[in-house]
């Protein structure tokens, strides 16, 4: 009773974190939006941005059609990829229409295009990273790439990419192709700083190693850079000869000294270096470099 009682507490407990992220990625999201880009004019891609260039023809507020236009792909998320994200979309599209209503009446920080693009595109870059890295989204295209992904041969990046040249090119149409650059940078932006959020400032690389000298690597690895190493057992398939193949994960910083570690110890050794997006658990701490 008393695990199954803890077990309960630390789901609750990150409900309610992952809650309270949502609405944070959720407010940058909006003041990116409503105090950067579209008191200029200036729009995202995907449904934000539909619903963007909707508002500005009708007297319909910009929160409106971003839950009204979603309904439909939210119906799609729940039927083809999950429970768990179509309810995390909901909250975080709750949120922004909430967010955005709120600053509506706040005046926008800058009237200068370029600038708007830039600082705009950055904040709601990070809080659109937030609610990603959270299992939420934002954009109903996003939805359907996810299912396409799964059917056709396309990634979610080229179906997302193809919505957007649309979207972007209408609002060259609605605003100016002025504009409609201007939100060619921001979404780019937008785009990079998700990117930083998701993946960390500090990119963590895997690497596996394979070398006549794997003991003297595995042990200066540790000992020189301070992080984990495990052995896998492997099979030279031309040889039939044992190997025991390095594994490790190190930060950017670290890829260059560990690549001369190795071959300092054996310079015929095969290296390969993934990059990793997370990391939970395991031994992972940095000492110096030297």
């Amino acid at each position: 009773m008393k695990k199954e009682f803890v077990r309960k507490r630390k789901t609750l407990g990150s409900y309610v974190k992952k809650f309270f992220i949502l609405c944070f990625g959720a407010f940058l999201y909006a003041v990116g939006l409503e105090t950067f880009l579209i008191p200029n004019n200036i729009i995202d891609g995907g449904v934000v941005g539909i619903s963007i260039m909707a508002a500005s023809l009708t007297p319909i507020s910009f929160s409106v059609y971003l839950v009204v236009i979603n309904i439909p792909f939210l119906y799609l998320g729940y039927k083809h990829i999950g429970k768990t994200f179509s309810i995390s979309t909901i909250v975080s599209i709750l949120l922004l229409s909430l967010w955005t209503e709120y600053f509506k009446p706040v005046p926008q920080v800058t009237d200068d295009f370029f600038l708007a693009a830039i600082f705009g595109g950055i904040v709601a870059g990070i809080g659109v990273g937030l609610i990603i890295r959270n299992s939420g989204s934002l954009d109903g295209t996003e939805i359907v790439a996810i299912i396409m992904d799964k059917r056709t041969t396309f990634s979610v990046g080229e179906v997302v990419l193809f919505f957007n040249i649309f979207i972007l090119g209408a609002a060259g149409f609605v605003f100016g192709w002025d504009k409609a650059m201007y939100s060619l940078v921001a979404y780019f932006i937008i785009s990079k700083m998700i990117d930083v959020v998701i993946k960390g400032l500090d990119e963590s690389y895997a690497v596996m190693i394979v070398s006549e000298e794997s003991d003297e690597i595995a042990d200066a690895l540790m000992h020189r850079l301070g992080r984990g190493v495990t052995f896998i057992k492997g099979m030279g398939a031309y040889t039939g000869d044992p190997k025991k193949v390095i594994y490790c994960v190190v930060t950017r910083l670290e890829v260059d000294k560990l690549k001369d570690i190795t071959i300092d110890k054996d310079e015929n050794a095969f290296i390969t270096i993934n990059p990793v997006h997370d990391i939970v658990g395991g031994r992972f701490k940095k000492k110096s470099i030297h």
